[in-house]
């Protein structure tokens, strides 16, 4: 989740500010990433039944059957009403887990928890931000002068979860998250374990999975699975599903990251003149037998790690996969599946053929017709315009080089200001030997985005 709120703070690469407001974290607790984000079949025992509340028929249980005295017909629920009442239900399922896990824990509930998700019940904005930014600072989860509130630990991801909810539902107008939720979540295989990358693609699926009827989706993100709390918290829900890492997995995941950050600062350090191995926004720091990691390359690193164990060890689960940050190493299986990815779709062996890639570019140009027809959110345009760009990341990974450059252009078309998709397309170009095009994309980037120039600089590689 994000923990800025204006307009003015919300760069583009909002669903990296995971891994970068984590930073300072991960130096600290040996590479503790921010986010979590699931969604629980435990509700079962105990929570509100999801109901499909796009369904007339379910409004208030007036019917028409009697012809003598008709009623008049419910009229269809708005958007607006839809997505007001299923963040009702969510945040009552969310608290729920909120008393299951104090009865698990053997801990007291914090006032200032129930509060918020009073507040978030009643659809109050304004005090459903004020109350998560004030716990937010106490987390340990953001830059914060003094040490975690141990009180917060357990409740945490469930509290982060419910704000992320709240927040894409007052930040995106409620037919596009309908739309969105409804786009990513049609191209999840049944019975499959989806997993969000950006804070779109995390809480919007999980709002409707856990509020419309049908079979849910386990649903997981990928950029908190080196967070303790978070696998406790999955650990916790999923257990029962999915083999799930446990500390111990933690702990070993985390050592093989730092002994292979070590060894490749060591080499930079013994040749400064050949090619780096420290790569672009991997922080290594040594002090005498300490190492301490930090910056969102890092955290992703380890993150994919953990990913690939969730992989291993559920072998019969199929995967699907928004991408937030690009993870290069789940390509090598992957598939376009409409605006997402399926992982373990095909034989590592067998390159991604022509016509998947013909498919998936017919896909974007559809989408962004429908899209561009009719005004849309710069949200929601940024959203699929990163889609559009992951997708191109795979496409280019998986050898069909005029598919993946379509893409980034058409990902350019729905969104101009996406740094993503104008650093992977500028990549994209240097690895194919295309300087040129690659100089002039990012000065035209340049010159139509001054304004970008900051958050830029903070991502552009050096030369």
């Amino acid at each position: 989740m994000e923990n800025s709120q204006s307009e003015q703070r919300k760069p583009f690469r909002r669903h990296l500010r995971s891994a970068a407001g984590v930073a300072l974290l991960v130096a600290v607790t040996l590479l503790i990433f921010k986010l979590y984000q699931p969604r629980s079949p435990a509700l079962a025992t105990g929570s509100p039944q999801p109901i499909d509340l796009s369904n007339p028929s379910q409004n208030d249980g007036a019917t028409n059957s009697d012809a003598r005295s008709p009623l008049p017909l419910t009229p269809p629920r708005t958007a607006e009403q839809i997505v007001a009442d299923k963040i009702i239900v969510f945040a009552a399922g969310r608290r729920e887990i909120v008393h299951r896990l104090a009865r698990h824990y053997g801990e007291t509930i914090p006032e200032e928890v129930l509060r918020f998700f009073d507040a978030v019940e009643a659809g109050n904005w304004p005090e459903t931000e004020r109350l998560f930014e004030s716990m937010a600072k106490r987390s340990g989860q953001y830059n914060q002068s003094g040490p975690p509130d141990p009180a917060l630990n357990h409740f945490w991801p469930a509290v982060l979860e419910a704000f992320g909810v709240a927040e894409q539902a007052h930040d995106i107008p409620a037919a596009e998250l309908l739309k969105f939720g409804e786009d990513v979540l049609g191209a999840v295989p049944p019975g499959a374990v989806y997993i969000g990358g950006t804070d779109s693609g995390r809480f919007i699926p999980t709002l409707l999975a856990e509020t419309s009827s049908g079979e849910r989706p386990v649903v997981l993100t990928q950029n908190a699975l080196a967070d303790s709390r978070y696998l406790e918290y999955i650990q916790f829900l999923y257990g029962d599903r999915l083999d799930l890492p446990n500390p111990a997995d933690s702990e070993r995941v985390i050592a093989e990251y730092k002994a292979d950050a070590r060894k490749r600062l060591e080499h930079d350090q013994q040749f400064p003149d050949a090619p780096r191995q420290v790569r672009h926004l991997e922080t290594i720091k040594l002090t005498g037998e300490n190492i301490d990691v930090s910056g969102p390359t890092a955290v992703m690193d380890v993150n994919e790690r953990f990913l690939k164990l969730i992989l291993e060890r559920n072998p019969d689960s199929a995967f699907a996969l928004q991408e937030s940050f690009p993870l290069k190493g789940t390509y090598a299986q992957a598939t376009p599946a409409g605006p997402i990815m399926e992982l373990r779709a095909r034989d590592p062996a067998e390159p991604l053929t022509a016509d998947a890639a013909t498919g998936a570019l017919d896909y974007w140009r559809n989408t962004a017709t429908q899209i561009r027809a009719a005004p849309a959110s710069d949200e929601t345009l940024k959203n699929y315009s990163h889609m559009a760009g992951a997708q191109g990341n795979l496409l280019a990974h998986q050898g069909q080089p005029a598919a993946a450059e379509q893409t980034y252009q058409i990902s350019f078309q729905l969104y101009p200001g996406n740094i993503d998709t104008l650093l992977n397309y500028r990549r994209f170009l240097l690895d194919q030997q295309r300087e040129p095009e690659a100089a002039r994309l990012l000065d035209t980037f340049r010159t139509q985005h001054p304004d970008l120039e900051s958050e830029l600089k903070k991502w552009l590689p050096p030369d």
